[in-house]
């Protein structure tokens, strides 16, 4: 959960201090974190004191050094985005920070509502990658639908912002381009499903391939009818499905010069008791 909060909390449409501790409270109650955009320095200092699990750093203050700097120095976990901003300016913003705070992450963002698929540039994701590899890099997405955030966890987000509404037709500011609480459940799972098939980076053979090995997996057999003694030459062999399992067809190579010690029929296969 998350919003904006300013050190003047009389704006109409802003929380007041007492309603960010009701949702505070709620929060906890339901199991999920709080938090908000301090939208100046007597925010951040109000968070601060709210205990919130991290800060977020809303874009039109990333290039706002001070504000950044006195609140890295508050100690908290930092999430910000970068709309509106350069690479140059996103350097400032890691040094600055980095100086006070070690744990922040970076959003790439581009802010706009609703967001156009071709403004959303995820290349730069690989570019903070890139030039951030200590910190983790996420994405806060304005876009309708899903298909453009699953796609900046497949190249490695690791932390997501998508805005949540109660009526996309609202004429405020993100409603358009928020997803409705409805909504909101898809997503989840989906990104949980895509960090999922992450997986392994080690190719192998895994357990679930097991029946389907067993049932299309292909091995060394002979082509023609081997004599006992004779030695193995690549003409002699060929790779089909066979019972029982034999050598492996990238095997098959490492058989030649080899001899069976009691021959073959046609299409049998070649298992390594075989060989003399």
């Amino acid at each position: 959960m998350s919003g904006k909060t300013y050190g003047d909390h009389k704006r109409h449409l802003e929380f007041s201090h007492e309603q960010y501790r009701e949702l505070q409270k709620y929060a906890e109650e339901v199991g999920i974190f709080m938090t908000a955009s301090g939208m100046d320095e007597m925010a951040v200092e109000f968070l601060h004191e709210l205990n919130v699990p991290f800060i977020k750093v809303a874009s039109c203050d990333a290039n706002n050094f001070p504000y950044l700097t006195a609140t890295a120095m508050k100690g908290r976990p930092m999430v910000i985005s970068s709309g509106m901003q350069s690479m140059d300016t996103m350097w400032r913003v890691y040094q600055t920070v980095k100086e006070h705070n070690p744990n922040f992450c970076i959003l790439q963002c581009t802010s706009a509502y609703p967001l156009d698929p071709e403004n959303v540039n995820l290349r730069v994701i690989s570019e903070f990658q890139k030039e951030f590899p200590d910190i983790p890099v996420g994405y806060s997405g304005h876009e309708r639908g899903l298909y453009i955030t699953l796609a900046a966890v497949a190249m490695g987000a690791k932390v997501v912002e998508r805005h949540v509404t109660m009526d996309k037709s609202l004429k405020v500011n993100d409603h358009e381009a928020s997803l409705e609480p409805a909504e909101l459940a898809e997503p989840v799972r989906a990104i949980r499903m895509v960090e999922a098939a992450f997986g392994s980076s080690i190719k192998q053979m895994i357990p679930c391939e097991k029946t389907c090995q067993d049932k299309l997996g292909k091995c060394v057999v002979a082509r023609v009818a081997i004599p006992a003694g004779v030695p193995l030459s690549l003409d002699m062999l060929g790779v089909k499905v066979g019972e029982p399992r034999g050598v492996a067809p990238e095997e098959m190579e490492q058989l030649v010069g080899r001899v069976l010690k009691d021959g073959a029929d046609p299409d049998a296969s070649i298992t390594a008791s075989m060989l003399a």
